[in-house]
């Protein structure tokens, strides 16, 4: 039986931690068996820093003209691409900041030219904010924008720029940025496409927990309509460099296993649920097995946004499998569609 609002948030409100993992494990062994977790080989490769939207959450961006923006030639993309699958990579993650330049033929000509040299290569790209971003600077729909960015090569899409969904929260950390209609719209056209896609939720910005939990409902009523999300992750807030890290606290590992857990808990219609290492680090990402987990994320062989506001964390197939392994569960590697390549027995 599902969790309602009113539930969530006396789970938030609760002390029994231990109590809440063990109902989070319950439904991850429900929907994942007992024995498998999984994690994937790709990189991220952030094609712009230059962003429009200015959000107080993000150190990453630059203004168009910067000394500090760039803009990737195709030749450097294609040789992060190359190394990725020297190093076992399927996918690659490509996401940048809304180019007040940049229109939909290039994006589709990136994606050609991706698509030409690496077939075998999934292309999971573009959130939310960025679509929306190249069908306003294009005259398009963001319907006819994902169409034509799948005919050139787009496989999937990211959840990122989600952060809150609730446009208080938007509004004070994000307030150029695409709204939370606008947000869940383009991710139901990506479903009506027949694209799958991502959910995701930054927390720790300042909102409250009834936030939170908007956020939770918003994403179990998307997937209710249409079973386009493949997973859901939650991350924390990275704080360091950032106008908004001088006024919140900063979110504890208690905070993100609890919100972990209740993840698990309200979304019991998304099959997969992930541990993040990148901001919590990789101990904590090894507890959240005990929480609901089932997926430990990527290697990332490269991040930019998060490194920008601070955080080093950095990981590799050998440590990923090596915390799985001693959490008591077989490490399996996936895909972008979190379809399994082989099991690996440790």
């Amino acid at each position: 039986m599902s969790l309602g609002p009113g539930e969530a948030l006396d789970l938030f409100r609760s002390d029994d931690l231990v109590g809440l993992g063990f109902a989070a494990s319950e439904v991850r062994r429900r929907k994942n068996g007992e024995r498998v977790v999984t994690y994937q080989i790709d990189r991220n490769i952030n094609y712009t820093n230059f962003c429009t939207e200015y959000c107080s959450f993000c150190a990453f961006y630059r203004p168009l003209g910067n000394a500090e923006g760039y803009l990737l030639p195709l030749e450097t993309i294609f040789e992060k691409i190359e190394e990725t699958i020297a190093l076992g990579g399927t996918g690659i993650l490509m996401q940048g900041g809304l180019h007040p330049d940049l229109r939909i033929e290039y994006y589709e000509n990136l994606l050609r030219s991706i698509r030409g040299r690496f077939p075998q290569v999934h292309l999971h790209c573009f959130s939310a904010p960025e679509i929306i971003n190249i069908a306003e600077l294009s005259g398009l729909s963001v319907r006819d924008t994902l169409a034509r960015l799948r005919d050139a090569g787009l496989d999937s899409v990211p959840g990122g720029g989600a952060e809150i969904l609730d446009d208080a929260v938007r509004q004070r950390i994000s307030r150029l940025k695409c709204t939370s209609d606008e947000w869940e719209r383009m991710h139901r056209d990506a479903h009506a496409l027949g694209m799958r896609t991502t959910a995701t939720m930054m927390f720790g910005c300042g909102e409250e927990v009834e936030h939170r939990v908007n956020h939770l409902e918003r994403i179990r009523r998307i997937q209710e309509d249409t079973g386009g999300f493949t997973a859901f992750i939650p991350w924390m807030f990275a704080p360091e460099n950032t106008a908004l890290g001088k006024k919140v606290p900063q979110t504890t590992a208690v905070d993100y296993l609890r919100t972990l857990a209740i993840s698990r808990l309200y979304l019991d219609n998304i099959d997969h649920v992930q541990s993040s290492w990148l901001t919590p680090g990789i101990k904590v990402c090894q507890i959240g097995l005990a929480f609901g987990a089932d997926d430990v994320g990527s290697i990332l062989i490269e991040e930019n946004v998060v490194y920008a506001a601070g955080v080093r964390n950095r990981t590799n197939v050998a440590e990923l499998r090596k915390i799985i392994t001693d959490a008591g569960y077989v490490p399996v590697q996936r895909d972008s569609l979190y379809r399994t390549y082989y099991l690996n027995e440790a």
